[in-house]
């Protein structure tokens, strides 16, 4: 409990820009991929990005081109640049470490695009 903490949501108009952060024990941070998760209401919670711990990344097709995902290994964070945001976009965002099927999951964070 309380090994990914996250910070950074909040309220933006369609265009603008969030970064997202994810501070993890060091533990989980060296040893684990690391991931953003999103779930809309009433949707299921879908993969967003990830960073290998030797830093290659992957994105949702949705995302591409619009996020970035990065790790900082002297602070074991990680964080979610995210620009051009859309309506579509709004949902609650979860770090994750390891894979869906993890215990290793933050408490969320709100993300909502709306003017």
């Amino acid at each position: 409990q309380g090994q990914l903490v996250e910070s950074g949501g909040g309220l933006v108009q369609p265009g603008g820009s969030l970064r997202l952060s994810c501070a993890a024990s060091r533990s989980i941070f060296s040893n684990y991929p690391m991931s953003w998760y999103r779930q809309a209401p009433g949707k299921q919670r879908d993969l967003v990005a990830t960073i290998a711990v030797g830093g290659s990344t992957n994105y949702a097709d949705s995302v591409k081109g619009r996020f970035t995902i990065s790790r900082n290994y002297a602070k074991n964070t990680v964080y979610l640049q995210m620009n051009n945001l859309k309506p579509d976009d709004t949902a609650v965002y979860y770090c994750n470490a390891g894979s869906s099927l993890s215990r290793y999951w933050g408490q969320g964070t709100q993300v909502t695009v709306s003017s």
